[in-house]
């Protein structure tokens, strides 16, 4: 049994509108479901992705409007590692982001920078050798596109506690500064860095949890595994999309594990992913309430191949 890779990234945002143009226009992502947080469906959760929404490239926020912006400290994920074609891509993204007023840096062959409410993000040139995941988009050259993610980094003041649990019942393995999950599809590495001295806040801009891509039929012994490591894991909860086991790692990292399928094709053509507020059948019966709470968000489908311009 090996996890196959991240399968989506949660985070926060307290300004959805912002963050669609983001994610959307600028980074080039296709909205592929625009539903709600089923813990608390009075707000949305938002999934950017590839031309599928395959896991491996599922960034997902919930928004809270208004949120005061987070921080990242100690048990937190502080940075989204992206994959990326070539250096020629490089140059792309430093130009279009530039373009954009969006303070960027290099460090060695990597770029840096942070989205609207500072969450921050890295693109390196790919060598995993995993099927690239792209989105179509209309500014975007698909040889440019994100590929998907290639790890993320998170604080810790002690990384050493949670090496059993890695190691021992997720089957990580060492690789380099960290550790990877390699599955027979994809992987995803995993690395800590130097908790800072401030305490650590949950917030817009910070990230919610980590996910790792399992398979259905091995779901339920990787909920074993991980109690049988020492976590505190939940029962597994059918999120409709896919299914779920929530535990935090024990540096402190809420860590879910997420069944590859059924997908978002559930309920939604795959030409038409995030066009329209999806609610799980559970949910159903509140949509005229939530739709009259919810944040006008703009529409995605101006930012795709093809697209008409509209008329000033």
């Amino acid at each position: 049994m090996k996890l196959d890779g991240i399968h989506h990234i949660t985070a926060i945002t307290g300004d959805a509108p912002r963050n669609v143009d983001f994610y959307a226009r600028v980074l080039g992502l296709r909205m592929v479901k625009k539903t709600v947080n089923q813990d608390d469906p009075s707000v949305y959760h938002l999934f950017y992705g590839d031309e599928q929404g395959d896991p491996g490239l599922d960034l997902t926020f919930f928004e809270y409007p208004g949120a005061a912006p987070g921080r990242p400290g100690a048990g937190m994920v502080h940075r989204i590692v992206w994959r990326v074609a070539s250096p020629e891509a490089i140059e792309f993204w430093a130009a279009r982001l530039g373009s954009e007023g969006v303070e960027v840096r290099r460090e060695d062959d990597r770029l840096l920078f942070a989205d609207p409410e500072g969450l921050e993000h890295e693109l390196r040139v790919d060598t995993s050798g995993d099927e690239p995941l792209i989105a179509d988009h209309a500014e975007v050259p698909r040889e440019h596109a994100l590929q998907g993610f290639d790890g993320v980094r998170a604080y810790a003041d002690d990384p050493n506690r949670s090496t059993g649990l890695l190691e021992d019942a997720l089957g990580f393995e060492r690789r380099d500064e960290g550790w990877e999950a390699r599955g027979e599809h994809r992987g995803g590495f995993y690395v800590y860095d130097p908790a800072p001295e401030a305490r650590g806040l949950q917030g817009a801009g910070s990230v919610h949890h980590v996910a790792w891509a399992s398979s259905m039929d091995e779901h339920e012994e990787w909920r074993e595994r991980a109690l049988r490591g020492g976590a505190r894991a939940t029962p597994v909860i059918d999120r409709f999309y896919f299914r779920s086991i929530y535990f935090r790692e024990p540096s402190g990292v809420l860590f879910e594990i997420a069944t590859i399928g059924p997908g978002f094709a559930a309920d939604e053509d795959p030409e038409h992913l995030g066009e329209r507020l999806s609610l799980p059948p559970n949910f159903e019966h509140l949509r005229e309430r939530v739709e009259q709470t919810l944040t006008p968000l703009p529409d995605t489908r101006q930012w795709r191949p093809g697209a008409v311009p509209s008329e000033s």
